[in-house]
Order: structure tokens, then sequence, then C-alpha cells
């Protein structure tokens, strides 16, 4: 079984060794123990505190294997990050995917014209990020699970977060870790190579300096190398499990795109994504074991907790819901969610 649970200090070799692991982009784990420690500790403290309106707080998740109980054999093989509200300490910028139209009436001529504009139009949203599995479970549902929690927490502490969400993907880079994108834009304002700007930058995307750098007037794309406008809006191959999981959620990737690396960002109100739409709030009760489960259909669920101060979630195999007040999980499902009998409980068909 596994569970998603908020990140403890306990795990921080975990996440060192997850840290390791190449990833393409800025949009994952920070690679020291210290700046690791230094997230773990902001997490722990955003679900301690009190929230009324979202700000600074950044929520951790960790996918944790929990393997043969016999064992104690707990491994945590995923990561996945929810901000309450980007740009809470600044401006979040990113580039906006303009149509400038351009009319000559003694010429008879008018066309379109795509264009790129800064702009900090998803400040004070929620942003996602920081999503990683391993190979093992690349592809499976406890992958859906740990991008989904993210908006079950969500569900369940709606005064935490923006009514809007967005996430950003990473970008096409080559093998060196040059982005196409970068090296037409970004670098004739910054004079150096991408990665060496990521780490300027450290992943942020609300500091001064790129307003300072950056043009201020829309950037027309067809003036831009084939290559780089050809990156715009593309994933790296490695972010293609969160596009997939994102889009069938209900984010949509047209109107914005990173900065630097040219890569998408996905974006959408909380009404338009299937997680607030169907969530379904029940008390739950223990199933009996002899219960014969081949009577009625069993469908697949994330179930969460209820509160707030003690989220987890899980994937389990029930009769439908929907029709049902009460929501009879096994034992094991239980204990794994630290509920009782008489506990409330969210639950998302998957």
């Amino acid at each position: 079984m596994y569970v998603v649970r908020p990140v403890e200090l306990a795990d921080i070799a975990a996440l060192e060794a997850l840290a390791a692991v190449p990833m393409p982009g800025v949009h994952t784990l920070p690679k020291t123990r210290e700046k690791i420690l230094a997230m773990i500790e902001r997490s722990i403290a955003s679900f301690a505190a009190h929230v009324d309106i979202p700000s600074e707080e950044a929520y951790l998740l960790v996918l944790e294997s929990l393997g043969d109980e016999s064992l104690a054999d707990k491994t945590i093989v995923g990561t996945a990050a929810i901000f309450a509200a980007a740009g809470s300490n600044g401006t979040y910028f990113s580039f906006r995917n303009d149509v400038i139209q351009q009319v000559s009436r003694d010429l008879n001529i008018s066309h379109s014209v795509h264009a790129l504009t800064l702009c900090s139009e998803l400040t004070g949203y929620s942003q996602l990020s920081s999503f990683y599995v391993g190979e093992r479970e690349y592809g499976t549902p406890e992958a859906a699970l740990l991008s989904r929690a993210r908006l079950m927490f969500a569900v369940l502490a709606p005064h935490r977060f923006s009514d809007r969400f967005f996430v950003p993907l990473a970008g096409v880079t080559d093998d060196d870790g040059g982005s196409p994108f970068w090296d037409a834009l970004g670098r004739k304002f910054f004079q150096m190579d991408f990665l060496d700007a990521e780490r300027v930058i450290g992943g942020a995307r609300n500091r001064t300096l790129i307003v300072e750098l950056m043009p201020h007037y829309p950037v027309y794309v067809p003036l831009l190398p084939g290559d780089a406008q050809a990156a715009m809006g593309q994933i790296h191959p490695s972010g293609e499990l969160a596009f997939n999981l994102l889009t069938a959620e209900g984010f949509e990737a047209d109107d914005y795109i990173d900065i630097f690396d040219g890569g998408p960002i996905l974006q959408a109100h909380k009404n338009s994504l299937r997680t607030f739409s169907g969530a379904l709030q029940r008390r739950v009760s223990t199933a009996p074991e002899s219960r014969d489960r081949g009577r009625e259909p069993q469908l697949r669920y994330a179930v969460s907790s209820g509160a707030e101060h003690n989220f987890r979630a899980v994937i389990t195999h029930c009769a439908a819901l929907e029709s049902q007040v009460t929501a009879a999980l096994p034992a094991d499902v239980l204990e794994a969610l630290q509920v009782a009998d008489g506990d409330t409980v969210i639950c998302v068909r998957i």
C-alpha cells in the first residue's frame, strides 16, 4: 500500500536521494541539504499555521510505500508540492501568448502576429510544483494519487488556497541542459547560459532582476529562430506524465509559457477541476473482513482524511459511493489514513 502524507523532518535523507536524481528544469526539489531542510521546515510550519488568507505557505507531500509491514519497509518514492499564493513575496512573472492585429488600409493588408508579453497575471494563484515519482510508480494509480492529493487538500481546506491554480512544467532542453528558447531570448538580456541563469535565479519567477532585465515590450514570435519557436509550449519528455495527469484533471495550457525555457504553464479555475467537482464527503465505517466483494462492482477511489493538520491520502476499491452516505473501507485503509469509524473522509473516483 502507498500513502500520501505531509513531509516530516525524518524524511530529509530520502529527499536528498530523490533530489540527486537528474531532473530537467527547475520545478523540482532543491539540490542542497540546507535548502531541502528549509523546504521541509516551511511545509511543517504551513500545515500547523492558522490561515485566513493564503500567503507564503508551502505544503510538501510525499508518496510513501508502506511495503511489508512485518519488515517496517517504508520508503519515500515521490514528492509533490502546492504553494498557497505564487509571488506572495513579490510578483510571479510569465510570458502571455498574445495575438497582435496589424492592418494597413493603404495596402489592404490585415494579418495577426503571435507575440509574447511579460506579465504578472499568475501572481496570487496557487501553484502546484515539485511533482516526482520513481520509475516503479511511473504511470501507476499511485502517481495519479500523488498529483491529485494536493487538490484534495485544497478541497479540504479551501481557505488556504486561491480559487485558481497553475502548474509550470519543464520545457525542452538538449542533452547538455541548454534551452533553445533561452538561447534565442533570455540569453540576450541575462548574458549567461540557461543553467547558470537558473542557478542565479534559484528556480524563482518573482525576482526583481527578471523585470529589470527581461523585455518589457511584446516579443514578436516570428522574429525568433525556428528551434525557439518550436520549443514554445513544449514539455520535456520527463514531464509527460505530469502533463497527462493535469490535463485529465482539467488544466489547460494555452495562455502562458515559462519565461526561461518556454515550457507550458497549465492553469484552471477550481470549478473546472475534476477533484473539486467530483469530491464526496463521507463518514467512514470498517468494512467486515468476511464481506463478499464480488456481489457488486468495486470502483477505485482516492480517499483522504478529513483533518487539515493530519492529512493523508490512499487509493482503495469499494462500492460506488455516490449513492451511499457512508464509506465502508478495509481496516488497513483506515489505519493508513489514521481515521476511525465515524470520522469524515474526502473521496474522489479515479
